[in-house]
């Protein structure tokens, strides 16, 4: 099994020395259906390495956001039936990434599990507010004023982290504090998504060997 060094001593109030070995958390997962194949790479302690390709050339944006911004390095392949519309590759894209999550995080061990960021973009402030619990739920706050953003569709922005939370089991909340633009309040809210993924899948170097969970499992 491949491992990683996590040294104690870069971490702030921390008096050891050593290194702290654990496993790389990486996974692919590969999702097919009649209608769409798609196929994700997720590296958790990465560099905010970005391929996408979806053919949504909008959702290929925002999911450079979460590579840049939540340092994940992440290779998705999709095709789909994009001459019907955008819908079914930006859901199966979702749900491919979230079981990646799952999968490259396994139980979940050591990590701080919560995340928040309060994200700007010019006039739009969103904030996002996530728990790796293992109990699906989306509370989802944005208020869109366009249909769409060039070609994308602003509703499958909601469609999209419907299928990660189901997928990866996470708690989500997503809260529009100020907008009026659709492209920077969706930017907003994937840098604000990806900054909260950043802080609650980091490993807490106080509790690295358990779960963070009264009950003993997520």
């Amino acid at each position: 099994m491949q491992t990683r060094d996590l040294p104690l001593s870069n971490l702030a109030g921390s008096e050891h020395s050593s290194a702290l070995v654990l496993p790389l958390r990486t996974a692919t997962v590969q999702r097919q259906t009649g209608e769409t194949d798609v196929q994700v790479t997720v590296n958790l302690d990465g560099q905010g390495k970005a391929d996408n390709q979806t053919g949504v050339p909008f959702l290929d944006h925002m999911l450079d956001q979460i590579c840049s911004h939540g340092l994940l390095d992440l290779e998705i392949r999709a095709t789909g039936d994009l001459h019907i519309d955008d819908h079914h590759t930006n859901e199966d894209v979702g749900i491919t990434f979230g079981q990646a999550l799952a999968k490259a995080l396994g139980d979940r061990k050591g990590i701080y599990r919560f995340g928040h960021f309060l994200a700007p973009l010019d006039e739009a402030l969103v904030e996002v507010v996530l728990d790796f619990s293992g109990r699906p739920h989306l509370s989802y706050g944005l208020t869109l004023p366009t249909q769409r953003v060039g070609t994308y569709d602003t509703q499958l922005v909601r469609e999209f982290f419907v299928a990660v939370v189901n997928h990866s089991q996470m708690t989500l909340h997503i809260r529009q504090l100020d907008g009026i633009n659709s492209h920077h309040i969706i930017e907003a809210s994937f840098k604000a998504f990806a900054r909260a993924i950043r802080m609650a899948i980091a490993i807490d170097p106080r509790r690295s060997q358990t779960i963070p969970s009264s009950k003993g499992v997520l």
